[in-house]
């Protein structure tokens, strides 16, 4: 590493990599405003096929070609509505019907709207408009909402709800998922780097090295979507920027940090980025290593919003890793010293002169330490099984509020924080309709069952009615057709009313009863629609987390023990990370309930929470322990640990807020999911540097001794200090 550089090294390497970069960055930079093209929150793709719903959707389109959303509009009059006066209405019907975008009418038909259909208390009546541009339900239904204020009677009012105008909103909360996101995010990322270099260059060099691999990535993902080989919705899409940003930023910080060491011990720019690239080459590989195999474990989910999640999460640490590990060297080579300016490293020779202690101060490891790192450095070694045990406690203290998450999924009326105009439309619809109108339960029978599966559904007393599907717009009796029944290979299709909002806990308790009790007339019966997706979402994506969470922490602790070359010392991290996990989501638990009073948290949370958490968690670890053993080989293990912590305590709780930063940048987004997910991975984090990195994981390294590294030649060889 002496000497100086070949000219190869010093002109050819960094401009061929500057150059791939920005034409990466080129290209997928325009590319970020075009994922909303390719991206998709239609609940229902996300199913696996072998769920119940997913089967009911798949005999629907055998019943009717179209795969219409239907958006319900609910008009409101302040004075009872005379049945004379409904006429009125169905010039609105008509207009409702010419939109753009709203499913043409059966030949011989005037319009595809179902509709005046007054309300027995004579208040309101409502429309039903099937919404066949299934890829443009935002503009169709704000065409809707246009034709509606401007087309009604005085002295009413009228919304556009339903499926389609719940999804026009959650579409519409996502807007912001392109460039505001992204904003406060960098500016959150840009001050904190300010104020940790107070340098004026390096938080620039960092965050271009950031936003380089988040163009990168969307290119990548892009592609993918495009040619249908991922599925991108709005939720991916908001964690891939945030991703991308922290962990690029984090893996900058560790490079930083040695190269700032190494050029106060080497005159020459080039030899110290070399030398601090070596140095931190190993930690960054495995932390995004880690992370990449923690997410692609998500393949092995059901759900597939939570499979589509683990690859596009993916190519982000890919693009993170490489932009840190190639594009950031590069530039901190090119501006040398300049790039801390005004507070520049200097040159202090091969053995620069360290702080000096009295006797009674000096402590193996860590001289030459000084702060806040120096004092918990000396806590450690005075007070270390006090400082862990102190620590667990207040772990598992926290963790407690476990017993209080609700994640068994929400509302879709509660998805959307900021005002909503098809849940206010939800509501006035429930208060004068069965609140299932528009979006009924979907029953496949037997043709020589129909009815009395037809009849069975109608007994349950979350059923208002139940009419089997003739084709031709009307149902037929429950007495005898009037219309026979749609037949298509030997099954009927059966729609039930539910007398409660379809996205309800109500509605959902409806349908697990239907498929209880259907059985008995049909052992053949599936049920499906709207309500059975979110049913069938929930159900798979808390199997999913029983199921994924055992692969994750066995993959960590794999990859631990291949870097550590110990067995002992990743169980423990591995059970630290999953003690901070546990204690992250119970004050989350906490917050969520009694200070921020949401409704519940979806089945997905949980999930979501621990992967980001555990990988990122474990990001530290690494960070902390692979330099910890770099020490200890050099001055033995329970030194190592001292000096270890003291050089990486600022550059991890630097790592730590950055990222909870940008994760917490999720919450400008209005949506529950994201909300939930900001509080916990920034919290989360924060409890992760702030007390398990810095003060759990190292006391307890320290009391446990050179045993740590059990059975490594290491904990063997060196000897105990």
């Amino acid at each position: 590493m002496s000497g100086r550089p070949s000219l190869w090294l010093r002109i050819v390497v960094p401009t061929a990599l500057i150059l791939i970069w920005l034409v990466l960055a080129g290209i997928g930079g325009p590319t970020f405003g075009k994922l909303s093209g390719v991206s998709s929150n239609d609940q229902a793709a996300f199913l696996p096929a072998s769920a119940e719903s997913t089967e009911v959707q798949a005999w629907q389109k055998r019943f009717t070609d179209s795969d219409a959303v239907p958006a319900i509009v609910v008009v409101q009059s302040d004075t009872a509505i005379p049945k004379s006066g409904l006429a009125a209405y169905s010039e609105l019907a008509t207009k409702l019907g010419a939109v753009e975008g709203v499913q043409a009418p059966e030949p011989g038909a005037t319009t595809s709207v179902a509709g005046p259909i007054p309300s027995a208390d004579g208040r309101a009546v409502q429309f039903i408009v099937p919404v066949a541009d299934t890829n443009h339900v935002k503009t169709v239904v704000a065409d809707l909402r246009s034709v509606v204020n401007s087309g009604l009677p005085a002295g009413t009012q009228g919304w556009v709800t339903g499926p389609a105008g719940l999804t026009a909103d959650l579409v519409n909360a996502f807007g912001g998922i392109d460039g505001i996101l992204l904003l406060v995010a960098v500016g959150a990322v840009f001050v904190i780097l300010l104020l940790v270099y107070r340098a004026l260059l390096l938080p620039f060099l960092v965050l271009l090295t950031s936003v380089f691999a988040l163009c990168a990535a969307i290119l990548v993902v892009y592609l993918f979507a495009l040619w249908g080989w991922i599925k991108l919705s709005g939720q991916s899409q908001g964690i891939l920027s945030i991703l991308v940003i922290g962990a690029a930023t984090d893996y900058s910080l560790l490079l930083v940090a040695r190269y700032r060491e190494a050029l106060e011990h080497e005159e020459s720019r080039w030899t110290a980025i070399l030398t601090a690239w070596k140095a931190a080459f190993e930690p960054i590989l495995a932390s995004g290593a880690t992370v990449i195999l923690a997410l692609l474990c998500l393949l092995f989910s059901d759900l597939n919003s939570n499979k589509s999640l683990g690859p596009i999460a993916a190519i982000g640490i890919v693009f993170s890793l490489l932009s840190a590990l190639t594009l950031l060297p590069t530039l901190l080579a090119v501006f040398g010293r300049a790039a801390f300016w005004p507070f520049r490293p200097v040159y202090a020779g091969a053995h620069p002169h360290e702080h000096t202690h009295s006797a009674e101060e000096r402590i193996a490891g860590l001289d030459g330490i000084r702060g806040v790192w120096r004092r918990v450095g000396a806590l450690i070694a005075h007070r270390a099984r006090l400082t862990w045990i102190v620590s667990f406690v207040l772990l598992a203290a926290c963790a407690l509020g476990l017993t209080q998450l609700r994640a068994n999924g929400v509302e879709q009326t509660d998805l959307v924080l900021s005002q909503s105009d098809a849940a206010d439309g939800q509501k006035v619809l429930a208060k004068h309709f069965d609140a299932g109108s528009g979006a009924p339960v979907l029953i496949v029978a037997k043709e020589a069952d129909g009815e009395a599966v037809r009849a069975a559904a109608e007994k349950n007393t979350g059923i208002a009615t139940a009419t089997i599907y003739t084709g031709g717009g009307r149902p037929a009796s429950a007495g005898g057709a009037i219309a026979p029944a749609a037949v298509r290979d030997g099954r009927v299709l059966i729609q039930a009313t539910l007398k409660a909002q379809p996205d309800s806990a109500a509605a959902e308790q409806v349908v697990r009863e239907l498929r209880r009790d259907l059985p008995r007339a049909d052992t053949g019966v599936l049920v499906g629609g709207v309500t059975a997706i979110a049913l069938d979402t929930n159900d798979t994506a808390q199997s999913d987390l029983m199921k994924i969470i055992p692969i994750v922490l066995l993959v960590i602790l794999l990859v631990l023990m291949l870097l550590l070359r110990s067995v002992l010392a990743p169980v423990l991290l591995i059970a630290s990370v999953v003690l901070s996990y546990a204690a992250a989501l119970g004050v989350s638990a906490l917050v969520f309930d009694h200070l921020f009073r949401f409704p519940g948290a979806d089945a997905s949370v949980p999930l979501f929470g621990f992967v980001f958490l555990v990988a990122l968690g474990v990001d530290y670890n690494i960070f902390l322990m692979t330099r910890v053993r770099e020490e200890s080989l050099r001055i033995g293990t329970r030194p190592g640990i001292l000096r270890g912590l003291g050089m990486t305590g600022s550059v991890i709780t630097s790592a730590g807020v950055v990222l909870a930063a940008t994760f917490a940048a999720l919450a400008v987004i209005p949506i529950l999911f994201l909300v939930q997910i900001a509080f916990i991975v920034a919290f989360g984090v924060l409890l992760d540097t702030v007390l398990v990195r810095s003060l759990l994981v190292p006391a307890l390294s320290y009391d446990i001794g050179r045993a740590i590294w059990w059975p490594s030649r290491l904990g063997r060889r060196i000897p105990q200090s």
